[in-house]
């Protein structure tokens, strides 16, 4: 071991500066049960020709996401991209300019950046919006904090926020990771039987920092309730909205009923599911948590010529790098992917998002049709939904999706993921991807499941 590494010197002496005489010392704090003994189960050395062929054996076995039908969604959607956003974002401007401190480094960069801002400004109803974060998620928790920071540290106020939920864990986990050092507790909103928030809820949430919910919610239900949210909460606590982004092409824009923060996952806007990432996180707000936001702006002034310019501006890199001034650990941003994102919104123009969310929801009400005429299979929560909807089997979820798997369909989301005591639900999602072939195809399947396994399941 030891004896067999080069630079044995350099090594002793590293181990010295450490107090330790051996690389045993080094790793004594790890379990022997879970330490390799021996070497490590390498193959014998390739040729890069010998490589490829392993490399393109492996990634054959994969199922591609676009090759089948697939009605997979909650969080992530399956979405066309124009070519040309994928063109655009190619160019050499976009892929080698870092993001710049002064306003002279990149003038074509920054005011790319501030497109994009204007654009999620006008989406999502507010005058200020930032240049992303890093998902969906990140976007939600640095709005609770954010809402802490200004609604919190009152002698008659706890810091308390309150969360949907509903909300996925994933993103629930990451709230929870960004509150507890903080000392911010959260409390639930409860949810009716309908999948819709309890108005009882926000009068409890009165007086605290912040609210979190979502439109549509994590299952695809549009809340009429959460219009006269502001009223019932108050203007000292903060209507906190996340949303997808697609659905603004129909449904009103959060700022119009009272939020005072909006978040979400950029991804259905410009970018491909990708495996899961990288993503973008939206945010948006209004004046008051302006300078206790987190992330970077930029803003639109002149220089002393008088020409157009462009800089950073309110928010300092030194704010994220001196931990004790920064209103974030976020010192950076997905620049290149909410860049696609104001490519991808720029090309649709208001109309064409309108139509894009429409081809989303005239789906889904499709689909929604045809499987409620299916004997055996039920759709708990009435009302308009956006894209994806919770459907009921007679049986096993994770059975059902199974045979649906089997036909060559991906089916959906099985809610047992998010909840151990639903074992009997799927969130079935379409987008403007789905086919009326895929409906059917999807219906005949589940017809014949309920028919022939269903029961037995």
């Amino acid at each position: 071991m030891v004896d067999q590494l080069p630079n044995l010197g350099r090594e002793k002496e590293m181990l010295a500066a450490m107090g330790m005489e051996s690389m045993e010392d080094l790793f004594i704090d790890i379990p022997n049960s879970v330490r390799v003994q021996g070497q490590l189960p390498l193959p014998d050395p390739q040729t890069e020709e010998e490589i490829l062929a392993d490399a393109r054996r492996l990634l054959g076995a994969n199922t591609n996401h676009a090759s089948r039908p697939s009605f997979l969604g909650a969080g992530l959607y399956r979405n066309y991209v124009p070519a040309s956003v994928f063109q655009l974002v190619t160019r050499g401007e976009f892929l080698t300019a870092y993001t710049p401190y002064q306003p002279e480094v990149s003038q074509g960069m920054l005011q790319s950046m501030w497109e994009f801002q204007t654009l999620i400004s006008e989406l999502v109803g507010l005058p200020i919006a930032n240049l992303s974060l890093y998902d969906g998620s990140t976007a939600a928790a640095e709005a609770l904090t954010c809402a802490v920071r200004v609604h919190g540290r009152k002698a008659t106020q706890e810091n308390t926020v309150y969360v949907s939920e509903l909300t996925p864990p994933d993103r629930l986990s990451v709230m929870h990771n960004y509150c507890q050092g903080a000392d911010i507790q959260i409390k639930m909103l409860k949810h009716g039987p309908d999948g819709k928030v309890a108005l009882t809820s926000f009068e409890e949430a009165k007086g605290s920092c912040g609210v979190y919910v979502e439109q549509p919610n994590p299952y695809g239900i549009l809340d009429e309730g959460l219009t006269t949210a502001k009223e019932i909460i108050g203007e000292d606590t903060a209507l906190i909205v996340g949303i997808q982004p697609v659905s603004l092409g129909m449904v009103e824009a959060p700022g119009a009923y009272g939020a005072d923060m909006v978040v979400g996952e950029g991804q259905p806007l410009g970018s491909p599911m990708t495996c899961g990432g990288p993503l973008y996180g939206i945010f948006a707000c209004h004046k008051p948590y302006l300078r206790l936001m987190p992330g970077r702006i930029v803003g639109r002034s002149v220089d002393v010529d008088g020409n157009e310019a462009y800089c950073l501006t309110l928010s300092t890199r030194e704010q994220h790098i001196r931990r004790h001034r920064a209103t974030s650990n976020i010192c950076t941003n997905e620049t290149l992917i909410a860049l696609m994102g104001a490519m991808h919104m720029a090309l649709l123009g208001p109309e064409g998002l309108q139509e894009l969310a429409l081809r989303n929801m005239s789906a889904s009400q499709k689909l929604k049709e045809e499987l409620s005429n299916i004997a055996g299979l039920n759709l708990p929560h009435e009302g308009p939904h956006f894209n994806e909807f919770v459907l009921e089997v007679p049986g096993s979820a994770n059975s059902c999706l199974e045979y649906l798997d089997s036909q060559g369909i991906f089916g959906g989301f099985n809610l047992q993921e998010w909840n151990p005591n639903i074992t009997n639900q799927i969130l079935v999602t379409t987008t403007d991807q789905t086919s009326l072939s895929d409906i059917q195809m999807l219906s005949a399947q589940l017809r014949n499941w309920v028919n022939h396994k269903g029961v037995k399941a």
